[in-house]
């Protein structure tokens, strides 16, 4: 059995990205929406060799979803010697197109001023804390911006 698992793989390494993704589409009955010819190889090689082999446990399954979950992971993070998760550490290093701790950034959208406080960790907009401008210009617009291009800070830096 391992035999004509190997073959097929070899056979699948010989395939243009066209015929991957043909084979893409007939295994997981969708289009891949790529053209990265290693990434279709590993998902089709995954799902031949799970066939065979058997797949991923309800068990991992699980883990896998709760892995997914970014709240799950800020609350599993492990903590260094100084009660820093690692999550905290990454925040703690400022973008540099940031300006300081308490600058308010201001932008005219659709007739109505918006008015941004930057704070130490995160931003507030409405009363409300973000940790990001991208998810305040969403929640502004409806629409995925870049928070530094809406805001206009894509050409600061500082450090």
């Amino acid at each position: 059995m391992e035999q004509e698992v190997a073959q097929a793989i070899e056979k699948l390494r010989s395939l243009s990205i066209a015929d991957l993704q043909k084979r893409y589409r007939e295994t997981f009955g969708k289009d891949a929406g790529c053209s990265d010819k290693q990434f279709l190889l590993r998902r089709i090689v995954w799902q031949l060799q799970s066939g065979v082999k058997g797949g991923l446990s309800e068990r991992a399954h699980r883990r896998a979803a709760e892995i997914a979950d970014d709240a799950d992971i800020r609350d599993r993070a492990s903590e260094d010697s100084l009660g820093h998760s690692p999550v905290h550490r990454l925040q703690t290093q400022r973008d540099s197109r940031l300006p300081p701790p308490g600058t308010l950034l201001a932008r005219r959208v659709q007739g109505s001023d918006v008015v941004v406080k930057v704070l130490d960790e995160g931003f507030e907009y409405q009363q409300r804390r973000y940790s990001s401008l991208s998810a305040i210009a969403r929640q502004i617009t409806g629409t995925r911006w870049n928070g530094f291009a809406f805001f206009g800070l894509t050409g600061r830096r500082d450090g």
